[in-house]
């Protein structure tokens, strides 16, 4: 899988290697690079307006995960992330990780969500609001 690269417009959030990420190879463990995603999606949603954040919930479909190069203990890591296409409740999101320092690409991830009525918990198809919120 080859991500494309983050647009002018994606939304970026920083990361930092703890001492727990770091496994018998002495880098970052690949679980951790899945966690990683999640958080820069998280953090991306939690920027979206509080009512849409109250009215909607994300569940995650698929995750794919390109590993490019280690992470190292006391690295600064930044993950972009950014939308891609989009058919009734599905979303794709990428996100890209990058070493801060040099700017060299650790991993790269294609995802897959479906959003869902945060009270109902039944799939909500994507409406321009949301989508707007996201750019």
């Amino acid at each position: 899988m080859k991500t494309p690269n983050p647009p002018s417009h994606s939304f970026q959030h920083k990361l930092k290697v703890q001492d727990s990420d770091i496994d018998e190879m002495g880098h970052v463990n690949n679980v951790v690079y899945l966690r990683w995603v999640q958080e820069v999606a998280q953090a991306h949603w939690q920027s979206a307006p509080s009512h849409l954040q109250e009215q909607y919930a994300w569940v995650v479909l698929r995750h794919e995960i390109d590993y490019r190069q280690p992470a190292l203990p006391e690295e600064e890591v930044v993950g972009y992330t950014w939308i891609g296409t989009h058919s009734g409740p599905r979303i794709e999101r990428y996100v890209s990780l990058y070493k801060a320092a040099t700017n060299e690409l650790l991993a790269e991830a294609k995802t897959s969500w479906c959003l869902l009525d945060a009270e109902k918990h039944r799939p909500r198809r994507i409406d321009e609001e949301l989508l707007q919120a996201f750019s």
